[in-house]
């Protein structure tokens, strides 16, 4: 069994790992930090005695995407598991936040994402086995005003994965595709994003854990922490204007 897993160096990524090397997955892992990848390398074959190839790459590159879906499918044919984990975020007034960051945002947190579910998603369908977790945030249920590109890119994820499901429920696949919906956690977000949060953050290997778990149950949303949940329900239930209002507030105490 072999899983894929984007941002692993650090966070919720690297603890995403940690929990498919328990369940004796080898592993793709693909990040940035190669220095990092390497030393997850070095503990999960050590400890798990599984198998870890490195990537490392920028996923800012839509055709370095491909390519890596190309590279893997060459030498391992298919793979069991993917984990879409990588991807950032900003903070600020929309007119002042900088372009080309959010640019990147997106092609991080969205067309990288989109380009690795729809070619592993087919492999997938044909095998009619495998299993897809997408992060997305509890951000994607709501607008997110002085966070509104981050904000938006976590709302494509959740309905992208939503509706994919649907489509494989449609069909009686047995393939699995979910949206992990956390709040606040404890990873370096907050140094990329320049904010810091003001409410009691989530330890990552607490969200990789339940994440992981329910991902094998075949949860279509998934959340960590009840009073997420919650959140996320009375953000469906109250008009968008309010929670945008009340957004604004929250997200200004968070500005560094």
């Amino acid at each position: 069994m072999i899983a894929l897993v984007t941002g692993a160096s650090s966070g919720i990524g690297r603890d995403i790992a940690r929990e498919l090397a328990k369940r004796n997955y080898d592993l793709i892992v693909v990040a940035r930090n190669e220095e990092e990848l390497k030393k997850l390398k070095q503990e999960l074959e050590k400890e798990y005695s599984i198998k870890v190839d490195i990537r490392s790459m920028d996923l800012i590159d839509r055709e370095g995407c491909k390519k890596l879906y190309s590279d893997v499918k060459e030498k391992y044919n298919y793979i069991d598991v993917l984990i879409n984990n990588a991807g950032f975020g900003t903070c600020g007034e929309f007119i002042n936040t900088n372009l080309e960051k959010e640019l990147g945002m997106i092609d991080t947190n969205i067309s990288a994402l989109h380009i690795l579910t729809k070619l592993f998603l087919k492999d997938m369908v044909e095998r009619d086995e495998g299993y897809i977790m997408n992060v997305s945030s509890i951000a994607g249920f709501m607008p997110g005003p002085l966070m509104a590109t981050y904000y938006a890119t976590k709302s494509y994820v959740l309905r992208l994965t939503q509706s994919i499901n649907q489509e494989l429920r449609m069909k009686k696949s047995n393939v699995k595709i979910s949206a992990l919906c956390p709040g606040p956690v404890k990873t370096n977000f907050q140094k990329v994003a320049d904010v810091k949060f003001n409410v009691a953050e989530t330890e990552s290997s607490d969200v990789a854990r339940i994440a992981v778990r329910k991902m094998f149950k075949g949860k279509k949303v998934i959340f960590t922490q009840f009073h997420i949940k919650l959140t996320s329900i009375l953000a469906k239930i109250l008009p968008d204007s309010f929670m945008a209002f009340c957004c604004y507030f929250v997200q200004r105490r968070k500005i560094i």
